[in-house]
Protein backbone atom coordinates (compact mmCIF):
# COMPACT_ATOMS: atom_id res chain seq x y z
CA UNK A 1 0.00 0.00 0.00
CA UNK A 2 1.35 3.11 -1.40
CA UNK A 3 0.96 6.09 1.17
CA UNK A 4 1.04 9.68 0.26
CA UNK A 5 3.61 11.79 1.08
CA UNK A 6 3.45 15.43 1.80
CA UNK A 7 3.90 18.38 -0.78
CA UNK A 8 7.41 19.34 1.07
CA UNK A 9 9.45 15.85 1.31
CA UNK A 10 11.64 15.07 -1.75
CA UNK A 11 11.12 11.52 -2.30
CA UNK A 12 10.87 8.70 -5.74
CA UNK A 13 10.89 5.30 -5.26
CA UNK A 14 14.00 4.96 -7.10
CA UNK A 15 16.38 7.08 -5.12
CA UNK A 16 14.52 7.69 -1.80
CA UNK A 17 14.88 10.69 -0.07
CA UNK A 18 17.41 12.82 -1.95
CA UNK A 19 16.44 16.24 -1.24
CA UNK A 20 20.22 17.03 -0.61
CA UNK A 21 21.54 15.84 -3.95
CA UNK A 22 18.90 18.13 -6.50
CA UNK A 23 20.24 21.04 -8.15
CA UNK A 24 17.29 23.44 -6.91
CA UNK A 25 15.55 24.09 -3.68
CA UNK A 26 13.36 22.18 -2.36
CA UNK A 27 11.78 23.89 0.59
CA UNK A 28 10.01 26.66 1.46
CA UNK A 29 13.39 28.67 2.88
CA UNK A 30 15.19 27.66 -0.56
CA UNK A 31 16.67 31.02 -2.76
CA UNK A 32 13.66 30.99 -5.33
CA UNK A 33 14.65 29.59 -8.90
CA UNK A 34 15.20 32.74 -11.22
CA UNK A 35 15.74 33.15 -15.04
CA UNK A 36 18.86 34.91 -15.79
CA UNK A 37 18.06 37.99 -17.99
CA UNK A 38 20.33 35.94 -20.55
CA UNK A 39 18.51 38.01 -23.54
CA UNK A 40 19.76 41.39 -22.10
CA UNK A 41 23.18 39.67 -21.75
CA UNK A 42 22.66 38.53 -25.59
CA UNK A 43 21.83 42.02 -27.26
CA UNK A 44 24.87 43.43 -24.74
CA UNK A 45 27.09 41.26 -26.48
CA UNK A 46 25.29 41.33 -30.06
CA UNK A 47 26.09 45.03 -30.54
CA UNK A 48 29.34 45.07 -28.57
CA UNK A 49 30.90 42.17 -30.90
CA UNK A 50 29.04 44.24 -33.82
CA UNK A 51 30.86 47.50 -33.24
CA UNK A 52 34.38 45.60 -32.82
CA UNK A 53 33.27 43.66 -36.03
CA UNK A 54 32.05 47.26 -38.15
CA UNK A 55 35.60 48.93 -36.66
CA UNK A 56 37.47 45.88 -37.69
CA UNK A 57 35.85 46.03 -41.52
CA UNK A 58 36.17 49.68 -41.59
CA UNK A 59 39.88 49.87 -40.88
CA UNK A 60 40.54 47.01 -43.12
CA UNK A 61 38.47 48.82 -45.95
CA UNK A 62 41.14 51.85 -45.06
CA UNK A 63 43.98 49.60 -45.39
CA UNK A 64 42.32 48.16 -49.20
CA UNK A 65 41.49 51.79 -50.15
CA UNK A 66 45.25 52.90 -49.15
CA UNK A 67 47.03 49.72 -50.80
CA UNK A 68 45.15 50.21 -53.88
CA UNK A 69 46.03 54.12 -54.25
CA UNK A 70 49.19 53.29 -53.92
CA UNK A 71 49.31 50.61 -56.41
CA UNK A 72 47.83 52.87 -58.74
CA UNK A 73 49.84 55.79 -58.21
CA UNK A 74 53.01 53.06 -58.74
CA UNK A 75 50.88 51.91 -62.11
CA UNK A 76 51.20 55.35 -63.15
CA UNK A 77 54.41 56.09 -62.48
CA UNK A 78 56.06 52.96 -64.03
CA UNK A 79 53.83 53.30 -67.25
CA UNK A 80 54.95 56.97 -67.51
CA UNK A 81 57.54 57.76 -69.80
CA UNK A 82 61.11 58.22 -68.80
CA UNK A 83 64.85 57.73 -70.42
CA UNK A 84 66.78 57.09 -67.66
CA UNK A 85 67.37 54.41 -64.79
CA UNK A 86 65.84 56.04 -61.74
CA UNK A 87 68.23 56.00 -58.58
CA UNK A 88 67.17 54.68 -55.04
CA UNK A 89 66.63 57.14 -52.80
CA UNK A 90 65.87 59.91 -55.51
CA UNK A 91 63.35 62.54 -55.81
CA UNK A 92 61.58 62.76 -59.12
CA UNK A 93 58.58 64.74 -60.60
CA UNK A 94 55.45 63.38 -62.46
CA UNK A 95 54.29 65.30 -65.24
CA UNK A 96 51.45 65.32 -67.95
CA UNK A 97 53.28 66.62 -71.38
CA UNK A 98 52.08 68.53 -74.02
CA UNK A 99 51.15 65.40 -75.96
CA UNK A 100 49.27 64.33 -73.08
CA UNK A 101 51.63 61.50 -72.14
CA UNK A 102 52.92 61.31 -68.68
CA UNK A 103 56.57 61.35 -67.96
CA UNK A 104 58.96 61.39 -65.28
CA UNK A 105 61.66 63.95 -64.61
CA UNK A 106 64.39 65.12 -62.06
CA UNK A 107 63.24 68.79 -62.51
CA UNK A 108 61.03 70.42 -59.60
CA UNK A 109 57.94 72.13 -61.06
CA UNK A 110 59.25 75.19 -59.64
CA UNK A 111 61.91 75.37 -62.49
CA UNK A 112 59.41 75.23 -65.72
CA UNK A 113 56.07 75.87 -66.58
CA UNK A 114 54.55 71.95 -67.04
CA UNK A 115 51.51 70.32 -65.55
CA UNK A 116 52.77 68.87 -62.60
CA UNK A 117 51.05 65.59 -61.10
CA UNK A 118 52.73 64.64 -58.57
CA UNK A 119 56.29 64.23 -56.38
CA UNK A 120 57.61 60.51 -55.59
CA UNK A 121 60.70 58.77 -54.01
CA UNK A 122 61.92 55.46 -54.82
CA UNK A 123 62.19 53.41 -52.64
CA UNK A 124 64.45 50.31 -51.81
CA UNK A 125 61.84 47.81 -52.38
CA UNK A 126 61.49 49.54 -55.98
CA UNK A 127 58.28 51.09 -55.06
CA UNK A 128 57.48 54.61 -55.41
CA UNK A 129 56.08 56.65 -52.57
CA UNK A 130 54.07 59.41 -53.19
CA UNK A 131 55.79 62.62 -51.18
CA UNK A 132 52.81 65.42 -52.76
CA UNK A 133 50.14 65.08 -54.85
CA UNK A 134 48.90 68.04 -57.00
CA UNK A 135 45.56 69.03 -56.34
CA UNK A 136 42.91 68.06 -58.59
CA UNK A 137 45.23 66.92 -60.90
CA UNK A 138 44.44 62.84 -60.72
CA UNK A 139 41.55 61.22 -59.29
CA UNK A 140 41.31 57.24 -58.29
CA UNK A 141 38.11 54.90 -58.29
CA UNK A 142 39.24 53.08 -55.16
CA UNK A 143 35.94 51.26 -53.51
Amino acid sequence: METKKPDNIVFSDEKGYNAAILPYGTNVGAPAIKVDDVVGWKSRGIDTINKEFQNKFDELKLQYQNLMQEYQWNELVYNAKFSFEPVVGEIYHLYVGEDGVHFLSLIAPQEWNKEHIGTFKLNSDKKWILLYESPSKITFDVR
